[in-house]
């Protein structure tokens, strides 16, 4: 009995003192806290010598865009995916790795496009209306906050008049819809020297943005289209169909703008990266949608399901548009999307890609994030203008359906059947990284 008091009174010492001691650690560690808080904070010290990185940086929980999905880091093989003969040479099979990017779900509708040109046209009203305010660097923009109204008298000259109108309709001259924007041309940037003048690596280039109505009756001869060239583009029905009669340089006038329209939403937010048009590989990567070597993006070598319907819109036979439920385009979310959440990537319109054209690229390019981009200017021969397009397209056969199927379009010509969707890489590790 004794013993068992001695050994409780010494286990309550031994435990005391144990509560004692975790209590002057926790006392000493909240002092070394307050401590290291102190020395982070300080100014003069810069952190007691230590290294810790500088202490004003802006917080970044990454970016998930509206109406995009994340398409993860990993390789591929791009080329044909079935044996083909005739295309070893400019779809020839080469191991690859992409770095993750965020894509569109979906190519590039109507109303998206729409919210571009209305932004061209109300940025050419108000410059003629003088509609200008005072940034907090003094820089003289235009006031946004000022209401247009359309009817003034001033903005006349944005309208047809005399022999140019039609039943005396007051019509807007959509030709004048011209955007003007700059960039760095760092591939040659990276190239010089030291001493380069910042200014020469600067290219300009305005371009007039409103899509080639037109295009559809002028891609049929002796065919009766009109009345989607009257309606294609303005009418309600088709405000969630894939825009068309876009060239390449309007697509990227779209990017730059839409990446203007991002930061100037997001406000004080870091982000470096800007929407653009996806590479070729990125392209063909995505459509994949994790199933390398497959010849569509759902998968399979059909292009019909187990139950003989067809799996995108693309024409099917001779003379046989709508037995995919698709006479021309239809709405940009049709059929199922591939296993990255992508629409469409087989079909409905071929889409513009950032990759210049070169029946043997596939040799020459490297096996990292692989592009092969060049700026054609105006002067330059007609070959040096052509532009990767991907997809096949709603008056397409199955072949340009395929995966691996590499097409081409000059960059400054719009199709009633060529369209786009934008990409942003990815900031930081990626995704599937752990």
């Amino acid at each position: 009995m004794n013993n068992t008091i001695i050994f409780t009174s010494a286990l309550g010492k031994m435990l005391l003192v144990k509560h004692i001691f975790e209590m002057k650690k926790t006392v000493n560690l909240f002092a070394a806290l307050a401590v290291l808080s102190v020395l982070l904070t300080s100014c003069g010290g810069e952190a007691g010598g230590e290294l810790v990185g500088a202490s004003d940086r802006p917080s970044w929980n990454g970016i998930n865009p509206y109406g995009m999905v994340y398409v993860p880091s990993g390789t591929l093989t791009i080329g044909a995916s079935d044996q083909e003969v005739f295309s070893t040479y400019t779809q020839a099979p080469k191991s690859i790795s992409i770095q993750g990017f965020f894509m569109d779900d979906t190519e590039i509708t109507n109303n998206e496009y729409r919210q571009f040109v209305q932004y061209v046209r109300d940025s050419i009203a108000h410059t003629i209306m003088g509609d200008y305010t005072t940034d907090n660097y003094g820089n003289e923009i235009l006031d946004w906050d000022l209401e247009l109204d359309y009817a003034d008298e001033t903005l006349d000259e944005m309208f047809y008049s005399g022999d140019m109108m039609i039943n005396n309709k007051r019509e807007m001259d959509t030709r004048n819809f011209v955007y003007n924007y700059d960039w760095v041309d760092s591939k040659r940037a990276a190239h010089s020297g030291y001493d380069v003048v910042r200014s020469s690596l600067i290219e300009k280039d305005e371009v007039a943005i409103f899509p080639d109505t037109m295009a559809w009756i002028r891609d049929f001869s002796y065919s009766y289209n009109e009345p989607m060239t009257r309606n294609y583009f303005w009418h309600p029905a088709f405000d969630d169909y894939p825009v068309v009669g876009v060239n390449w340089k309007q697509a990227k006038a779209f990017c730059h703008w839409r990446t203007k329209l991002w930061n100037e939403g997001k406000g004080d937010e870091p982000n470096t990266e800007q929407f653009r048009l996806p590479t070729e590989s990125e392209w063909e990567y995505a459509a994949r949608g994790g199933r390398d070597l497959a010849p569509y993006p759902w998968g399979g070598y059909y292009i019909r399901n187990a139950k003989g319907c067809l799996l995108a819109n693309f024409k099917p036979g001779r003379g046989n548009y709508p037995e995919d439920g698709g006479f021309y385009t239809v709405r940009a979310d049709a059929y199922f999307a591939n296993d990255y959440g992508l629409y469409n990537m087989a079909g409905n319109v071929a889409e513009w890609t950032e990759t210049a054209y070169h029946p043997n690229a596939y040799a020459a390019v490297h096996d990292l994030n692989p592009d092969l981009k060049y700026d054609a200017q105006d002067e330059d021969h007609i070959s040096l203008k052509r532009k990767v397009i991907r997809g096949g397209s709603w008056k397409d056969i199955a072949y340009y359906c395929q995966t691996g199927t590499r097409h081409w379009e000059y960059q400054d010509t719009s199709k009633s059947y060529i369209g786009f969707r934008c990409a942003l890489t990815f900031l930081g590790r990626s995704m599937n990284d752990f």
